[in-house]
Formats: C-alpha cells, structure tokens, sequence
C-alpha cells in the first residue's frame, strides 16, 4: 500500500486510534480502497469512514471559530505565510500524491501544487483589499459612517476530485483570512492528497479546530451542511451534487452557500483566426486533465472558410498524444487516465450519444498501449452539421477527452452556438478583430470569455464563475473572499447634544 490515511482532522490532530487492530476498525466503519486509475494493480490507500466523527469535527470547528475570529489580521497573514513555507517544503510530495490519485501527469501535478503556494500571495494581495473595514466621514451631519466586515462562522469546503488541492486550498485561504473556521470534505477519490494539505495547515502551528478534514461519503456531506452551526458551504463539482446541497440547505437563510459547477463550454474559430497559434490552445482547451476541467472546450463553432484547414491539422496534432502512466513513463504523456471506471463508462455512454444524435466522429485513436492497465481513455473528435438546443448531444457536459467541430457563417450564429447549453461557464473567441471580440463580451452568456486563448486556466487574481447552471453567482478565486463575511454598517457620533424637547410629537 502506497500512502497511509490518519483519519479525520479535529481538535489539533488526526484521530486514527493508536493500537487498534484494522478487524476492531473495520467493524466499526465504512470501508473506501483507492487504487491508482494509472494501475489498478497498484494499492495506494484504505480509508476508514467513521460517521459518529461528524459532530466532533463540528463541535471543533464551532470552538476554533470563537478563537480565530478573534484573531488580527496580522496574526491571520503570518500563519498563511507559515503554510505557504511547509506547502513549498512539500511541494514534490503533494504532487506525486496528486498524479497517483487523479492520473493527471506528473508535470501537471507539479503545476497544482505550486499553486497551492501561490495562492496565499494572491488571497494577501488582491483579496484582502476586497474585506477592508472602511470608514465614511461625515456620512450623516457630525456623524461618522462604518462598513465593517464580519466573519460568517464555520463553513465546510467540499472539494473535487480533479483538482483536489489547488481548488479547495482557495476557497479555505479566502475563508481563514477573514476568520473563519474550516472543515474540508475532500472528494472520496483524493483523500491522501487532502491530507498533506491539511498536514500543512498543522505544521504551520492554526489554533485547534480553525482547520479541521472529515473523510466521508454523501451521508457525511449531507449531515454537515444541514447543521445550523454551518454558516458557509462553498462547493465545486457537478450540477446534479450542486442542486442536491441547495434542496438539503432549503429555506435556510443563515447560510451563504457559493457553488462552482459544469459546463458545455464553446470556442468560436473566426475566419481571421490564426491557425497555428489556436490548435495550441484547442489542444489544452480540449484535452488536458483527460478533459477533466469543468472548463474544457466541448463545443468548438468554426467558421466555414478556414473549417477544412483548421480540422486536419488539430486532427493531426491530436494524434500526438502521448497517453501513459502519469509517473512511470518512457516518453512524457500529455493525458494520462480518467479518475475511475464510472468516468470511463459516462465517456463510452456520451460517445454512444453522440453517435445516436448526428454527430460524426472524425478521429478515432487507438486504444493506448501502455504498460499497466488503468482507467485509460483515448481523445475523440467529432462534426456535426448544426448545433441545436434539442439535440442532447450538445447540452450534456462530457468531462472527458472529446471535443465536437460545428461550422458557422456569421458571428451571430457562432453566439448563438455558445449560447445553446443550459451551462454558462467558460468560452473562448479566437480572431485578430476586436470588435468581434467586443460583441462576443457583450452577447456570450458565460462568467469567462477569453479572445485568443484556451478556455481552461484561468488567473486566480480574477472571479471564476459561471452563469446559467454553471454556478449561482458567487465566483470563485479573487471574489471568493467576498462569500466568506457578512457586512455590518454602524453610525457613530461623539456629539451628546440630543435632547428630549427636540422631538415632535410629545405632550408638553
């Protein structure tokens, strides 16, 4: 067995029982093994879901709330900064965990776990100045004007699988900035690598029960957000796990819940498009992460007169791939497998649909040969003559490695292919006019628009979030920190010169 799991975080420490035999742990909870999608010969953990450990992490955060809170900023900043230090430390372990239970290469891995690092430099620098308390003289006559910015209280962060550091670690930095307690529920697929970033929190010295991680399923997902002392829930995943947190939280009012969900997202080739420089960047959009993004292009809207080019060479250079274990490799892979046999299954289930519903495949790789069997999938592309809403080919998110070409005449007709999903994520525009990019900004219905850039990797110093089903307009990265406080206006005077006869109304 690769890596070992401690158990659930709270109180200051992991609570795996010290001389307590596996058969004693076993039957007391439920059972998870991971083994790595790159080798399913190769173990790498066990996991031990211990239900009764959810009001215990609970009742840690609720008492790490009441000292956190209370904390400067300052103090707050310095622990951050301590984390970062342990974090970079760590930064090669963190990203070997990452590549074997996700399957994302090694190289990608490495690129997530300095961004783990990275991020408290932009939460200090560009978040920060977004929960200011601020002050407004002479807001009223002789009166002062206060904003102030208050913590919401213990708030869960329920993390993917395909980036189950770098997505999580931004929403809790937001969070413990401005003084809130934390309790992680990583994704069941990734527990190991939620659990070095947490040993780092630990190593950086957080007061007991600011940073707490609870292991778990659905049940243990459902129990959290439904406890009244959970102020924020803040997820990222699908839309379908997504509207079940909204139906749990109901009419719930003290809660501030921020969802990052999927999306069908759409790059429009314009005629004047270059060619060279945009199969690059169809080729991340589409492939990286084995299309495991939530912003991957599916959909790419090209226009006729450079369609025949275009095609042929992202054809060709989709034949390069390089499909390998994403550690034990001869030749660097650019994908290796999708997270489980599910994905693999909802790729084939998506592949049959596309073939029921017109659209024509057009490269059909071989069926990589690599050197252990694992959760490997191969890049497809497909064509389609038009896009239509009632086509459920091009509604449905794929999160897998296919892309579908469909051509256009005029720009109004590529916005109306973007805007045909129920999702409103990510789209890109490639052309060298820029008032076509200006109209594509004004008309696309999606929370990220690029011109001349893929769709997936977007900078943490601005707000990532979609529209439509795509999210419930709470951004994340840069506005994350907005989420996490509540404001509070106070008036204030130093002048006592009120007097009861001033007031009209009143008997003599």
């Amino acid at each position: 067995m690769e890596f070992t799991l401690k158990g659930d975080y709270f109180n200051g420490s992991f609570d795996r029982p010290e001389g307590v035999s596996s058969i004693d742990i076993e039957n007391t909870c439920e059972k998870i093994t991971k083994y790595s999608p790159a080798n399913l010969d190769h173990k790498l953990w066990d996991a031990y879901i211990n239900y009764e450990n959810t009001s215990k992490v609970i009742a840690s955060a609720q008492k790490g709330f009441e000292t956190w809170r209370k904390k400067s900023v300052e103090e707050r900043t310095e622990l951050m900064k301590k984390f970062q230090e342990i974090a970079t430390s760590k930064k090669d372990e963190i990203a070997k965990a990452i590549a074997l239970e996700t399957g994302k290469p090694l190289w990608e891995s490495l690129t997530e776990a300095g961004a783990v690092t990275a991020k408290v430099n932009v939460t200090l620098a560009d978040s920060l100045d977004r929960v200011k308390n601020k002050t407004i003289t002479q807001v009223l006559p002789n009166i002062d004007g206060h904003i102030i910015k208050k913590p919401i209280g213990p708030s869960v962060v329920i993390g993917p699988f395909n980036f189950p550091c770098h997505l999580a670690n931004g929403q809790i930095l937001a969070a413990l900035l401005t003084g809130n307690s934390i309790i992680f529920k990583p994704s069941e697929k990734t527990m190991y690598s939620a659990q070095l970033l947490v040993d780092c929190f630990h190593e950086a010295g957080f007061p007991e029960g600011v940073i707490n991680l609870i292991n778990g399923t659905v049940k243990t997902t459902q129990e959290l957000i439904r406890d009244p002392s959970i102020k924020g829930i803040f997820f990222t995943g699908s839309l379908a796990v997504g509207k079940k947190i909204l139906e749990a939280v109901g009419t719930d009012l003290t809660k501030m819940v921020a969802l990052e969900l999927g999306g069908k997202n759409v790059t429009i080739l314009h005629k004047d498009t270059n060619i060279d420089h945009a199969v690059p960047e169809l080729m991340r959009s589409c492939f990286l992460s084995s299309g495991q993004r939530c912003t991957s292009t599916s959909l790419i809207a090209v226009h006729k007169d450079i369609k025949d080019e275009l095609i042929e060479k992202f054809k060709e250079a989709a034949k390069r791939i390089i499909i390998d274990h994403p550690i034990e490799f001869e030749q660097t892979p650019f994908m290796g497998p999708v997270i489980d046999e599910a994905a693999v299954d909802a790729y084939n289930k998506y592949l049959k649909l596309a073939e029921e519903n017109g659209a024509k495949e057009i490269l059909e790789a071989p069926v990589p040969k690599t050197k252990y069997k694992g959760h490997y999938v191969v890049p497809t592309i497909h064509y389609i003559e038009e896009a239509l809403k009632s086509n459920p080919f091009t509604q449905e998110e794929v999160f897998g490695p296919n892309c579908c070409f469909v051509p256009y005449e005029d720009i109004e007709d590529a916005i109306r292919i973007a805007n045909i999903s129920d999702y409103g994520l990510a789209a890109s525009v490639f052309t060298q006019d820029k008032s076509v990019y200006e109209l594509c900004l004004r008309d696309i219905q999606s929370g990220l628009i690029n011109l001349n850039r893929s769709t997936v990797g977007a900078s943490s110093r601005l707000p990532f979030g979609g529209v439509k089903n795509s999210g419930n307009y709470r951004p994340a990265a840069v506005s994350m920190v907005d989420y996490t406080v509540s404001t509070v206006s106070s008036l204030e005077t130093l002048d006592n010169s009120s007097k009861l006869e001033d007031l009209q109304g009143l008997k003599d």
